[in-house]
């Protein structure tokens, strides 16, 4: 029974089911899952304030956060310290690499929000939150999952560009290739028919290795 508990306390949510509900304190003052409705955002998680490696991290978030909102897309950050322990830290931020923290960050001190996403490694940290980031879409599902171990800085480039893949796929329902960027061209699903496949060899547009692998520019 015990085992069970454990378990399900530390479920990771999967890529694909709803986002689990919370209601928390941050520094924008008291937000919930609700007030994200129809809107697109990245929740992460970091291991504590005043820390090395999540003070870098926290300016590199603050860099993408311009271009994350320009795709209508909000970002929350999170660990189990305090609020007042996070307005210290973000004015610190601000003095010390001029940069103003815009985005709120939530103070899950009882770690109810980290529990629920299961945001806590506890074969890595028992207390700390791990550096975990959750794409939720605009009708609150999960679409991404990333974790990185405490001793690793996120890649900030990866999560804009995954977004914008996201988001690219939703819009054209086309799949992007490895290493793809704004701009390229993206896949072009295979054909699930041997008339599809001779259809294919046939469509203009298309830049095509073989029958299952094509790309094409997006007419936007």
């Amino acid at each position: 029974m015990l085992q069970q508990q454990t378990e399900e306390t530390y479920q990771l949510p999967r890529i694909g089911s709803p986002a689990p509900d919370f209601t928390a304190t941050t520094t924008h003052g008291d937000i919930s899952l609700d007030d994200y409705k129809g809107k697109w955002f990245v929740l992460f998680s970091h291991p504590a304030d005043f820390t090395p490696v999540c003070t870098t991290e926290f300016v590199a978030f603050q860099e993408i956060y311009p271009e994350l909102r320009k795709l209508d897309v909000e970002l929350i950050g999170l660990s189990i310290d305090s609020v007042s322990s996070h307005l210290a830290w973000v004015r610190n931020i601000e003095q010390n690499f001029n940069t103003e923290i815009e985005f709120p960050v939530i103070a899950d001190l009882d770690r109810k929000v980290a529990t629920r996403y299961g945001m806590i490694m506890p074969e890595e940290s028992q207390t700390e939150t791990s550096r975990a980031v959750f794409v939720v879409d605009d009708k609150q599902v999960i679409r991404a999952v990333i974790y990185y171990p405490l001793t690793t800085g996120r890649n900030m480039n990866e999560i804009r560009r995954l977004v914008t893949a996201l988001k690219t796929t939703d819009q054209h329902g086309a799949p992007t290739p490895a290493n793809w960027e704004p701009g390229d061209k993206v896949l072009v699903s295979p054909p699930k028919t041997k008339e599809k496949m001779k259809e294919r060899e046939k469509e203009e547009g298309l830049e095509c290795i073989d029958w299952y692998l094509c790309k094409k520019e997006l007419n936007d």
